[in-house]
């Protein structure tokens, strides 16, 4: 595949790597006996992105972009759910260049407010992710603009694949590793550095099964864009640059409820006193519920990919 070959090698993402080492956060590795989460039999190494800068994995992404690309006078427009909004405006504030993010309705208060704080100007324009991107599109042709892209783009994916570089160096050798997937940049890039090395599990909210359909229809297509995540794993399909890198080496994709979304962020705080937003729980939350279940004696990877949710009591 040229595109593996070529544009996201492992050579590629290790450049990408080097090249962002100053600007982002190298995450911890937490491997927990699982009969501390009521999983027994197994050992659940969690790699906490949800500690990086903006609060998700999409900071990898938004300074590989910024500090690959030329960035024109008038700077840089992003479309997004929230994340890769925050992680968007954080880097152009770090690299102080202008920002335009445009975000739909369903967007977080908490994310708008970021995205604020960073100084970047914010545009609300329509009800999904498909609505925003396409007014961040009529911007970029209007005001000139560097596009960066939340998933369907190759700087981006090779940010996101950064996180497969840490993990295999930082965690236990892994016998899967479960990954949340909305536009399916994360797990793309993910699965171009592990290359069947490790078997990907993608996780998806019921409500919005992108990836699941794609993989079914074989190619991808427009699918449902409800439920508890909706702001961060809810675009109208995934990417046309990783799609044919999951039919290669995403082993199985599975769904969750918006319920088991719930009870896994329940969890998380109860025995780990962590706390993450809808999407980053639901990596987990396949785990927890049996959605996906692992053979005894197995590690298990699970990306904790992002907390920008408002401080919540669960008494």
């Amino acid at each position: 595949m040229e595109l593996l070959d070529q544009q996201l090698s492992r050579g590629e993402i290790e450049a990408a790597a080097a090249r962002i080492r100053a600007f982002v956060r190298r995450t911890p590795v937490l491997v927990v006996d699982g009969a501390d989460l009521a999983l027994p039999g197994i050992r659940v190494a969690f790699k906490l992105e949800f500690t990086q800068h903006s609060g998700s994995f999409k900071a990898r992404g938004a300074f590989n972009n910024l500090l690959s690309r030329a960035v024109p006078a008038a700077g840089v427009v992003a479309a997004s759910g929230g994340n890769h909004g925050v992680a968007v405006a954080f880097a152009a504030m770090r690299l102080k260049y202008p920002a335009t993010i445009f975000v739909p309705n369903v967007a977080a208060r908490v994310k708008i407010e970021q995205i604020r704080a960073a100084g970047a100007t914010l545009e609300i324009s329509g009800e999904r992710y498909a609505d925003a991107l396409a007014a961040s599109e009529e911007f970029a042709q209007r005001s000139g603009a560097l596009r960066v892209h939340a998933f369907d783009q190759v700087e981006t994916l090779l940010g996101q694949a950064t996180v497969g570089v840490e993990l295999e160096q930082d965690g236990p050798a892994l016998d899967a590793l479960l990954v949340a997937v909305g536009g399916g940049g994360l797990i793309g890039g993910i699965a171009a550095w592990y290359r069947g090395r490790v078997p990907l599990i993608g996780v998806e909210p019921e409500e919005a099964p992108q990836l699941r359909h794609a993989l079914a229809a074989g190619a991808p297509i427009d699918a449902p864009t409800g439920g508890i995540a909706a702001d961060s794993l809810a675009p109208r399909r995934v990417g046309g640059l990783m799609f044919p890198i999951a039919q290669r080496f995403v082993a199985d994709s599975v769904l969750v409820s918006d319920e088991a979304i719930r009870v896994a962020q329940r969890t998380l705080w109860d025995l780990l006193r962590v706390v993450v937003e809808p999407g980053g729980a639901a990596a987990f939350a396949a785990l927890q519920s049996g959605a996906w279940k692992p053979a005894a004696g197995q590690t298990i990877g699970v990306l904790l990919c992002g907390a920008n949710t408002t401080a919540v009591s669960f008494d």
